[in-house]
C-alpha cells in the first residue's frame, strides 16, 4: 500500500510540483493550501510525512506543525519544512514545534526524495 504525504503550501504551482514528484515515486499526495486545511484534513487518517511551508496566510506552517503535534494520531509523524525561510530563529521554531528536516526552496526533486525515504524509513 502506498504511504501517504500531506503537502501544505499556499502556491499551487509548489503544491503540484512537488506532487507530481512524490506521485512518480509511489506515494498518494494530499494536498492544503495552509494551517486550517491542513488541520481540517487531519481527520484520523494515516499520514505517513507531512511537508509544510512556513509563511502562509491564515495559519502559518510553524503554527500548523505544533497544533498537529498536539493530535495523538500525529504526535510522531515526521515533517519537513519547505521554505523560503533560511533564518536561524524560525529553523529553531520549527523544531521545537516539531519539524523534522528543514528544506529551501528552490529544491532538487531528488533532494526532496532522499529526506522523504529517509524520515519515512526512520
Amino acid at each position: 500500500m502506498a504511504k501517504t504525504i500531506m503537502i501544505v503550501d499556499d502556491s499551487t504551482s509548489l503544491r503540484q510540483v512537488v506532487g507530481i514528484t512524490l506521485k512518480r515515486a509511489g506515494f498518494d499526495v494530499i494536498e492544503a493550501g495552509d494551517g486550517l486545511q491542513a488541520l481540517d484534513k487531519l481527520d484520523g487518517r494515516k499520514i505517513n510525512l507531512i511537508i509544510s511551508d512556513v509563511n502562509m496566510p491564515n495559519m502559518d506552517g510553524i503554527s500548523f506543525v505544533s497544533m498537529a503535534k498536539q493530535r495523538p494520531a500525529y504526535r510522531f509523524t515526521p515533517v519537513i519544512m519547505l521554505t523560503t525561510e533560511v533564518s536561524e530563529d524560525k529553523k529553531r521554531a520549527g523544531q521545537a514545534a516539531g519539524a523534522r528536516a528543514w528544506m529551501v526552496k528552490p529544491f532538487q526533486p531528488e533532494q526532496m526524495l532522499m529526506a522523504v525515504t529517509k524520515l519515512i524509513a526512520a
